[in-house]
């Protein structure tokens, strides 16, 4: 099945999103038939659509070849009712050609990723966003975090030129900037959440507009992941809120432990439950010991997956 991007818009919009982490194994090299078999696991637990090659699957540490391998691979395992999404980033350049590459791979869509170290103004930003809309004919999503947070101006000007502009996912958090992207964007763009550990954020969005965000614990409970998800959306606040104090407060205490380990961790919750997904790639660091040991209880004592 093939998705426009409007038909784009609304499966994303539908449900909670899948953002799987990538396989290595223990040489470092992409684990292939690993992660064919952990986005298939990914694909039939609930998520409405699968992100391949973000930022959860380090997309920073994949070499060209391997960044194919790994679009190719997802789109092949997917179920067919469910729109695979690539991230593409580095310079313009560079983008495009991930972005050409990740639809023949099979992608229904592109997540554009901040451009590489380089800050720019919004002129720039809305040239690299257009150059990589303009290169493909599936929807695109843009990424506002750390050097490319995008005004409503910028967006609203790649959106008259490019329809396949068809979203925003934030991860700055800033409520100023999501009320004024919602009053300007809402009946153009579709919002996600995209903060690190994004449930923690949850409550707090649904008036900026943002109907749905990427889980990262969907890679190792998704179980609680979707459970967390559906009291969310119907409102169930005590549900919400006893998840919060059970779980996720302590999650952080341990993710917040050292710079990197929002993809480090969950990492870490993948192998706990049983499935060897490998080390994180450098500069990224894998939990400690101590530290995998008190994520491992943690996970025990809320009745997560275990191996």
């Amino acid at each position: 099945m093939t998705f426009s991007p409007t038909e784009l818009a609304t499966c994303v919009t539908s449900g909670l999103l899948s953002f799987p982490v990538t396989y290595f194994d223990e040489s470092g090299a992409f684990n292939e038939a690993g992660y064919r078999d952990h986005v298939a696991r990914q694909g039939v637990s609930g998520a409405v659509a699968l992100f391949a090659a973000g930022g959860t699957g380090e997309f920073f540490s994949l070499t060209a070849d391997e960044y194919k391998r790994v679009v190719r691979a997802a789109a092949e395992e997917v179920p067919e009712r469910m729109p695979l999404l690539a991230g593409v980033g580095y310079g313009t350049a560079m983008a495009v050609d991930m972005a050409k590459a990740a639809e023949a791979a099979g992608a229904d869509g592109i997540l554009v990723l901040p451009p590489y170290l380089v800050n720019s103004e919004q002129e720039g930003l809305r040239r690299h966003l257009e150059a990589v809309c303009r290169g493909v004919g599936i929807g695109v999503i843009a990424y506002n975090r750390d050097n490319a947070v995008y005004s409503a101006e910028t967006l609203l000007a790649v959106a008259e030129r490019c329809p396949n502009l068809i979203g925003v996912k934030d991860g700055v958090g800033t409520t100023e900037m999501l009320v004024n992207l919602r009053y300007r964007l809402e009946d153009r763009f579709i919002f996600i959440g995209g903060m690190p550990t994004a449930e923690v954020y949850a409550s707090a969005t649904p008036n900026a507009g943002i109907s749905t965000y990427s889980s990262a614990i969907y890679n190792f409970a998704p179980e609680a992941a979707l459970a967390f998800f559906e009291a969310w959306r119907a409102g169930e606040h005590s549900i919400v809120d006893e998840q919060m104090r059970r779980f996720f407060l302590p999650y952080l205490a341990i993710r917040n432990r050292r710079a990197g380990y929002a993809v480090s961790i969950v990492k870490a919750g993948v192998r706990i439950g049983g499935s060897q997904c490998g080390a994180v790639r450098t500069p990224l660091l894998d939990l400690t010991v101590q530290e995998e040991r008190s994520l491992r209880q943690l996970m025990e004592q809320c009745g997560m997956p275990v191996g």
